[in-house]
């Protein structure tokens, strides 16, 4: 069962992931900053607040009543609030991700894809037993219907 466990984590397609969820996570860590610490406060300031996150509609005013200058002040009094400018960021988040993604992980790994299958001729399909005649796998070494020993490939 360990040698099944073993041959099944060291598959192609488990390594693959396990690095995509790493690099993603990485990504995710700098994207997050990006938009949090430089983009977001200059949006914020061109709209009249130091920051983005801190925008908010107040949907049941907290002890004292607002107006409340932050989330945070507006969680302390009690105050139930709706955070579009939270919501909005974390937007901005996603899309800068899914892009930067799409543009420096999938479009060049599609090029070298590309280019890998331009540069080798396709395989046959199959091949005929210079024997009897009948199309065989083009690995065979020895025919299936006449058994006859094929040469090398």
């Amino acid at each position: 069962m360990l040698k099944d466990f073993k041959a099944f984590i060291l598959r192609g397609s488990v390594v693959d992931l396990a690095v995509g969820v790493i690099i993603g996570a990485a990504v995710g860590t700098i994207v997050t900053s990006l938009v949090t610490d430089v983009i977001m406060p200059p949006i914020g300031l061109a709209l009249g607040q130091t920051d983005l996150n801190h925008f908010l509609v107040v949907l049941k005013q907290g002890t004292p009543p607002g107006p409340y200058a932050t989330i945070a002040a507006a969680q302390a009094a009690g105050a139930v609030t709706l955070n579009y400018g939270h919501f909005i960021g974390t937007i901005l988040a996603f899309v800068i991700t899914v892009s930067a993604v799409f543009f420096f992980f999938v479009k060049p790994v599609e090029k070298l894809q590309r280019l890998a299958k331009a540069g080798k001729p396709a395989l046959p399909i199959t091949k005929e037993c210079p024997f009897c005649y009948t199309e065989i796998s083009p690995k065979a070494t020895r025919c299936p219907n006449c058994t006859s020993v094929l040469a090398s490939a």
